[in-house]
């Protein structure tokens, strides 16, 4: 809308449905949105309008909560879930605290989707082959890129821990600063556009993927969760001997009794299947550990002040305010219900049939289809709505034929 609407408090209201919209463009029946499908208002929140460095134009963005017109939030928004669930910790005098670890690649532009990625040419003329893990070098000739990406973040004040070269080809990470639930959810949100703009205008591209290059590690976005006491700002999840709690235990047995039932949630696409199917230290299990990068539910070695529990089974193609709802969501769980973890495992091990999750997009909207904890916790339109739109989903690619099977099934007799 122009900067005068906006200014003047202009409504600006949306259809229903559109928060159901799958990524192709399509719409479940209307009756999971409401068959009117009638306006919800988009309402922005003031401390997320940022000015976008990267526009030769003047231009702003603001992110925005979806409320009914009768001024509740919406279920169907998964911002508002999200803000949901830090109320109930609220209710109970907590506040939850998280950080995320975004990982994404860096390619040349793909004009052609039947062919693979390539990473970009360097300044040596050559393309990175897998070897650049953690590496210092600029060879690979992103540092235009990258200066821009850095700026780009001062100027829309997102706070940056690290970034690093990770396992992949042309694949990177960035540790975002814990914080606020839903500040670090706007934060990854507003994060992902920034790479993928500045990435167009240095003529590159930037893929959120979970999985978009064959042996190759995929593409997580980790979630490292804690809750502090509001009143006095400790970590319930450490005594005053520095111990883990029973709150931290607890925890961990929620996180565990929703993985499954959430795996949708984590892992929304077809292709977040392909990271889980070859781990590469992103395991589709919910079994927990003293870190342990096998485990789908790692304890990284910290001070009993910044113990936490990193969720590891999130890819990078999930949406952060689900993904973050949906496992504090489960945490809180535990936490209410006193569940009690199973035993941790250490080094090498053998997921038990209780602690395996779901892998393919198929088995995981099955088990959400049956998960009467996920109706309870996100209530039975949103859960219904979103099985309804990724249906469509995984019944499109189901529509196509893929190259393997013409290329290894077409000689069989």
């Amino acid at each position: 809308m122009t900067a005068e609407g906006f200014l003047e408090g202009r409504r600006l209201q949306m259809a229903r449905g559109v928060l159901l919209q799958c990524i192709m463009g399509g719409y479940p029946p209307a009756r999971f949105y409401g068959s009117d499908d009638g306006d919800l208002a988009l309402v922005p929140d003031p401390a997320q309008i940022h000015r976008l460095p990267w526009s030769k134009h003047p231009r702003a963005f603001a992110i925005c909560d979806a409320d009914e017109l009768t001024g509740e939030s919406s279920s169907l928004s998964t911002r508002g879930q999200l803000k949901a669930v830090i109320a109930r910790y609220a209710a109970r005098g907590l506040a939850p605290v998280v950080a995320t670890e975004l990982e994404f690649f860096v390619f040349a532009p793909n004009t052609d989707p039947t062919q693979p990625f390539q990473p970009p040419l360097g300044l040596d003329g050559r393309r990175e082959d897998g070897h650049s893990a953690f590496s210092v070098s600029s060879n690979n000739g992103l540092r235009p890129f990258f200066s821009e990406v850095y700026e780009c973040m001062a100027a829309l004040g997102l706070p940056r821990d690290t970034f690093m070269h990770e396992m992949g080809v042309s694949q990177f990470e960035i540790n975002l600063l814990h914080g606020d639930p839903l500040l670090l959810a706007d934060q990854t949100f507003l994060f992902k556009h920034l790479l993928k703009e500045v990435a167009l205008k240095h003529g590159l591209t930037v893929v959120c993927m979970a999985k978009p290059l064959a042996h190759t590690p995929g593409s997580s976005m980790h979630i490292h969760q804690s809750i502090i006491e509001i009143a006095s700002g400790r970590n319930v999840f450490s005594d005053k001997a520095g111990e883990p709690t029973a709150t931290f235990r607890h925890f961990i047995g929620g996180q565990q009794a929703g993985m499954a039932d959430f795996t949708a949630l984590f892992a929304p696409n077809v292709n977040s299947y392909q990271r889980l199917c070859h781990p590469f230290a992103s395991p589709n299990n919910a079994c927990w550990s003293h870190d342990n990068r096998a485990a789908g539910l790692r304890i990284p070695a910290s001070s009993p002040v910044a113990r936490r529990v990193e969720n590891r089974l999130p890819g990078a193609d999930a949406n952060p305010y689900l993904a973050i709802a949906a496992s504090l969501a489960a945490g809180l769980h535990g936490i209410e219900n006193e569940l009690e973890p199973s035993e941790a495992i250490q080094g090498e091990f053998v997921v038990p049939d209780n602690l395996s999750l779901p892998c393919t997009l198929h088995a995981a909207l099955e088990r959400l289809k049956r998960s009467q904890l996920a109706k309870e916790l996100f209530g039975k339109e949103f859960i219904e709505g979103y099985i309804a739109s990724k249906t469509i989903e995984l019944t499109s690619f189901f529509d196509e034929i893929t190259p393997w099977e013409r290329r290894v099934l077409a000689a069989q007799a």
